[in-house]
């Protein structure tokens, strides 16, 4: 389960990072910032994600 979550995270990031790109091209700020918060979504899901490993060891 925990390595699903984790392809999950990385998805939801590089998703991020793609509409922020669309965003910067289209001149579309709102997709943009929709972008970036779904990068820092993502984010903080995998630093979670890194603190259960470490629980776990």
């Amino acid at each position: 389960m925990a390595f699903d979550d984790k392809v999950d995270n990385k998805a939801e990031e590089v998703g991020g990072k793609v509409k922020e790109g669309v965003g910067k091209a289209t001149d579309d700020e709102q997709l943009e910032a929709e972008g970036k918060a779904d990068q820092t979504s993502a984010n903080v899901k995998q630093a979670g994600e890194k603190i259960k490993d470490i629980f776990k060891s």
